[in-house]
């Protein structure tokens, strides 16, 4: 047995209420069921089907009480909590290309855009609130309907 499909992945953050406000309000993902672990968080779906797991896990930083975070995934000091690290970005198929422009133009965040020779693809590149690097996948004719290539 193989891979099948990305499950999710998680991102540490020192502010909980920004990422959450990225995730949902500009990438339009839907916070969801998540386990009542002994640290904040919240864990955000596509759609409404909570079969899976979500497929961003945002895991938050209590100050007051650090010690169920250490405790269930270890300690990594707060200065670290920004970029992609080993991991370069993070990649989503999607469609609605005129509305995500629209909501990251209203959201003031910047972003770059680029066309996938031979492969059809249209890209978004934007970062979220860690700084993590966000690639979002969108058919080039959808941007060609909208002038873009």
């Amino acid at each position: 047995m193989g891979i099948r499909k990305l499950g999710h992945y998680s991102i540490r953050t020192p502010d909980l209420d920004a990422s959450r406000r990225f995730y949902t309000t500009v990438l339009g993902f839907r916070e969801g069921f998540r386990p009542p672990f002994d640290f904040p968080g919240i864990w955000l779906y596509q759609g409404e089907d909570e079969a899976d797991f979500g497929v961003v896990h945002i895991i938050g930083i209590d100050r007051n009480n650090p010690q169920g975070l250490k405790d269930y995934l270890g300690d990594k000091p707060e200065a670290e909590l920004t970029g992609t690290g080993a991991v370069d970005h993070v990649a989503f198929l999607a469609d609605g290309l005129a509305g995500m422009r629209k909501r990251l133009h209203d959201a003031d965040l910047p972003f770059t855009e680029r066309i996938v020779p031979s492969l059809g693809l249209y890209q978004v590149f934007v970062k979220d609130p860690s700084n993590v690097t966000i690639e979002l996948n969108y058919p080039a004719d959808e941007a060609r309907s909208l002038g873009l290539s």
